[in-house]
């Protein structure tokens, strides 16, 4: 049967078994109330004492009239308290039907929605996690069934899709990579050849330029292929150990570019994959340091807080408008200042990289232009607990 049939026959059903409840016990209550006051030894021994009883003749008329009155007052008072009682206990009848009605509706209704809430259940783990899992509603082919089926059917169709944008990304990278580590060689040998004049290997270091910033393009797009509805392997990290790496890796750029970086990396353990957590903070610290100013600051900071891995990375440097900061996480996407472009040959990935991690891992993921120029952006994820090194 349809949900709207059944829905309607559980309800119909409670409706009419509590109604049935509620006219046997009027009638039982009435019945008996009636049957023990419509005796006449009731009505004349009952209410106000004893009548006697005896023959009367035509002649006895006032005691007739009295008798009469007596027995008609006596009839009221016991339909007085015959109603009194039949509504007393029928209002307690009707409180515990309706308690127990309510009960028995909200298991109903509980059961009822069940599905919904399978689906519902269904739809965030997908939205948090990943596009493999699926509802698999079992049960009559009703409209809750057909909505479960049809929800399947789309995230199938997702999976599928970001499946094949996954696949078509790192097959193009793959194939992308041979033919540039071709022209790495050929153009390195020929720049070292005897025969190669000042004009030649300056056109090589151009060249080399060019194609290490090809280079750094396919691999943000093979780890934002890796990275995009990932599940990692949950592996303890201590993001203050990263961070101390990082920075140990970057620190000839910061030379180079005149930026200092400070660390202040308390103990902060979280949850994840240790090479695309390695790959967030070092695009956090360099994206720091290359768009900066000569004699500017990187600070990166790592706690514990509210239960949370925090780390967060801020830096000096140009003012950044605030309705530029959702746009620098997109892909290919830079600060529209001239001092914000990428002298290094950036190619506009590593914030990007930084958002899909994040949300690989779960981790919520904030960024505030600083009111003196520069950027902070704050990265809170799961905490693991102490962590043994």
């Amino acid at each position: 049967m349809r949900l709207r049939t059944r829905l309607t026959l559980w309800y119909s059903g409670a409706f009419f078994a509590a109604g049935a409840v509620l006219i046997t016990v009027v009638y039982l209550l009435v019945s008996e109330r009636l049957r023990s006051g419509g005796e006449m030894n009731v009505l004349l021994g009952g209410a106000g004492g004893e009548i006697e009883v005896r023959e009367l003749t035509e002649a006895d008329t006032d005691e007739r009239l009295a008798l009469a009155e007596e027995m008609t007052r006596r009839q009221e008072t016991v339909n007085t308290e015959t109603l009194e009682a039949l509504l007393t206990w029928s209002a307690i009848a009707l409180l515990a039907v309706g308690l127990l009605a309510l009960a028995v509706g909200w298991l109903l209704a509980g059961r009822a929605l069940r599905p919904i809430d399978a689906i519902t259940s269904t739809a965030r783990r997908v939205a948090d996690r990943s596009l493999h899992e699926r509802i698999t509603l079992q049960g009559p082919n009703d409209e809750l069934k057909r909505l479960a089926d049809t929800f399947d059917e789309m995230l199938a169709r997702l999976d599928r899709a970001f499946e094949g944008q996954r696949r078509f990304v790192a097959n193009a990278s793959h194939e992308l990579r041979t033919p540039l580590a071709i022209n790495r060689t050929l153009i390195e040998v020929a720049a070292a050849g005897p025969g190669a004049d000042q004009r030649l290997k300056t056109l090589a270091e151009n060249l080399l330029a060019v194609n290490a910033r090809h280079e750094r393009l396919i691999d943000g797009l093979l780890t934002l292929a890796r990275t995009e509805h990932a599940s990692p392997e949950p592996v303890p990290v201590d993001l203050a150990d990263v961070v101390s790496h990082a920075a140990d890796g970057l620190a000839r750029e910061a030379a180079d570019a005149e930026v200092v970086v400070r660390l202040d990396a308390a103990e902060a353990v979280t949850a994840g994959d240790a090479t695309l957590l390695e790959r967030l903070v070092e695009n956090l610290i360099a994206n720091a340091i290359r768009h900066n100013h000569a004699g500017g600051q990187v600070t990166a900071v790592t706690a514990v807080r509210d239960g949370k891995a925090v780390l967060s990375v801020s830096n000096t440097g140009p003012v950044v408008p605030p309705y530029e900061v959702d746009a620098l996480f997109e892909p290919f996407r830079r600060g529209q200042g001239r001092d914000r472009v990428d002298s290094s040959g950036g190619v506009g990935l590593g914030l990007s990289i930084v958002a899909s991690v994040a949300r690989a891992h779960g981790a919520e993921l904030e960024a505030a232009p600083r009111s003196g120029g520069g950027l902070r952006v704050s990265v809170a994820f799961p905490a693991a607990g102490p962590f043994s090194r």
